[in-house]
């Protein structure tokens, strides 16, 4: 069995975003050079406020790298959907969802028996990497 790189942070809410920024661009720097960090690194900031802003319970953030992507998934306690809001450019926000919607591939939103899962996903460019044969 080939163990895909990956980080699991799930010390929340003790956790902070930047502690979240911090593993995910270790794990970029050494299994995922072809990911844009900024982009990945604005997501994961992003996913971690709002679950620390829109939950009351725990969350948990898991990073994996394959071959030929990359997903970034923020499991949380709430069952409700990130909603978008239409941005203020007075200090009340509504920016962070429209920046993961557009800065990863594809971002999916599936409910779960205790929450719900985001998953942003970033497709390698170009072919992926033969694999070894075992």
């Amino acid at each position: 069995m080939n163990a895909q790189p990956h980080v699991v942070i799930d010390r929340s809410p003790q956790e902070d975003g930047a502690g979240c920024r911090r593993a995910t661009a270790d794990l970029l720097s050494q299994h995922c050079p072809w990911a844009d960090p900024d982009a990945v690194l604005l997501v994961v900031s992003e996913l971690v406020a709002n679950a620390i802003r829109h939950t009351t319970g725990w969350w948990r953030l898991h990073v994996t790298v394959g071959l030929d992507r990359l997903v970034v998934e923020m499991d949380d306690s709430s069952p409700q959907p990130p909603v978008p809001r239409e941005p203020d450019f007075g200090g009340g926000g509504g920016f962070g969802w429209h920046m993961v919607l557009n800065l990863a591939g594809q971002v999916e939103v599936r409910p779960l028996p205790y929450g719900k899962r985001v998953q942003a996903t970033w497709l390698r460019p170009g072919p992926a990497p033969a694999t070894p044969s075992a």
